[in-house]
């Protein structure tokens, strides 16, 4: 009788698909209509879930394993998220932010602020392989010396946003560039290969609406006031030397010789302690307290301490805690089977190739917005589409590349997931406020599905050029795909 009780069915395609749009629409209204915290709202869509599940034999201690697993294969991502915390503190008590944000006000103009920043923000990403790390640090930096110059703070946060996540989805040492080609069953470079070609011209287009936008910022809208503002208090708060500038030199240079991410970072921080006693004059015992919980020493200045009264393992813990309750729903979402269910009716009515890219792209944002962690999406996916492409013999690095055109440039507008409150959090500007200038975060994936109408990007096993023929207009059966 026991194991009568304790057997497990499949949830019907009626009840995935009720449960999954009841998810969304609890978190809409939670958070998006009535405001809530988003945790709170996250753990009504768990129980929410849970609760379903139990209708279909899940006990309690099953539904703890569904959340147990995704939690585990997610732990090493999000201790990097500690790492942020220390290396945004750390860098902050050296003065390496300040000295950024120092020379930036005396060399870069209004002008070319927006491209240069682009510019600087996507080489960091691309050196680091974290488009959080880089947020914290050189973004923190660009969103200082924009608002010196006037530039509003959800353009300068876009343009910071394009920059970190063009390097985040491109550096062979990011994670989700590592995550998405194991999920979708292709190498590393195969992958990086696949998204260069969409990536590319999107970056281009995005570089030059960040040229024009510049335009509109010329030297006579410049605020003098503020940037002597900024100047002279940094100064007066910090000693400003290009020594600072040593623990981002050499996190860019381990990084680029692919030394491990979080051992690279604990050096970085390293160095940014040294050098906030030898030169900063910290005493030690209050930078060792300011990593767990940030630099909390005012400058008087409210501009200025909106940008630098942040940082350290503490700050980091709202994400984090968000993480563990996201990837927990989503975990229950994946291993019940109502994630499969939806996925199985949508490949199924897909009858051209070419649809795969829209479908695909779309299902990945959707698991961030259900699950509200990219990581987890990614996977998820993946292991949905794979077998799906094996069989209309597409290529894995086709798959790897949607999910990152779906998952890790899209997270970014979903404000209840981890990016988006990390965003919010760390620029001080909503999901609602940059959004529309996070250029590259958009045109690259609407630029994907436009080009696969034309048949380019939909790559297939054998198929030496990047554009199918016949337009990418290519009905799969079964028998048809064998002869391709």
């Amino acid at each position: 009788m026991s194991e009568a009780v304790n057997e497990k069915r499949e949830p019907s395609t009626g009840m995935s698909f009720a449960v999954f749009g009841i998810s969304i629409a609890i978190i809409l209204l939670g958070v998006v209509v009535l405001g809530f915290d988003i945790h709170i709202i996250l753990l009504v869509a768990l129980a929410f879930a849970c609760l379903v599940s139990a209708t279909l034999g899940y006990q309690f201690d099953d539904l703890v394993e569904c959340m147990k697993k995704p939690l585990g294969q997610a732990m090493s991502a999000m201790i990097i998220f500690i790492f942020i915390g220390i290396i945004i503190a750390s860098w902050i008590f050296s003065g390496t932010v300040p000295a950024l944000i120092y020379y930036g006000l005396h060399y870069i103009t209004p002008k070319f602020f927006l491209p240069v920043g682009l510019l600087l923000c996507s080489l960091t990403s691309m050196s680091i392989g974290t488009s959080w790390g880089t947020m914290g640090t050189m973004g923190l930096a660009m969103m200082g010396i924009g608002a010196g110059m006037g530039i509003p703070p959800a353009v300068t946060a876009g343009m910071v946003i394009s920059g970190s996540f063009f390097g985040d989805k491109m550096s062979p040492i990011s994670d989700t560039t590592n995550l998405a080609p194991a999920s979708a069953g292709t190498t590393l470079y195969k992958h990086i290969g696949a998204m260069w070609k969409t990536t590319l011209p999107a970056y281009l287009i995005t570089f030059g609406c960040f040229t024009v936008l510049g335009f509109f910022y010329q030297g006579g809208q410049v605020d003098h006031a503020t940037i002597d503002l900024f100047i002279d208090t940094i100064g007066a708060n910090f000693r400003i030397t290009p020594l600072l500038l040593l623990p981002m030199v050499v996190l860019l240079v381990l990084n680029m010789r692919k030394f491990p991410a979080i051992p690279g970072m604990a050096i970085g921080s390293l160095l940014a302690v040294i050098l906030a006693v030898a030169v900063q004059g910290f005493p030690v015992g209050q930078v060792v307290a300011g990593l767990n919980y940030g630099y909390v020493t005012p400058t008087g200045v409210d501009l200025v301490d909106h940008l630098l009264l942040r940082g350290g393992i503490q700050n980091m813990m709202y994400t984090f805690s968000l993480s563990c309750i996201a990837i927990s729903f989503g975990g229950v979402m994946e291993h019940v089977g109502y994630l499969k269910k939806i996925v199985a009716v949508v490949i199924s009515r897909v009858k051209y190739d070419f649809l795969m890219v829209p479908v695909v792209i779309l299902s990945t944002t959707l698991g961030t917005l259900t699950m509200g962690e990219v990581y987890l999406s990614i996977v998820v996916n993946g292991s949905l589409y794979r077998q799906a492409f094996q069989e209309r013999k597409l290529r894995p690095e086709m798959l790897s590349r949607l999910l990152e055109e779906g998952g890790t440039l899209t997270q970014v507008f979903i404000p209840w997931s981890t990016s988006g409150v990390f965003i919010a959090a760390t620029l001080g500007v909503s999901t609602a406020e940059y959004w529309k200038f996070a250029f590259l975060n958009y045109i690259n994936p609407l630029l994907s599905i436009v080009l696969c109408l034309f048949g380019y990007g939909v790559l297939r096993v054998g198929q030496t050029g990047w554009r199918e023929k016949r337009g990418g207009i290519h009905h799969t059966s079964t028998e048809e795909s064998e002869k391709c």
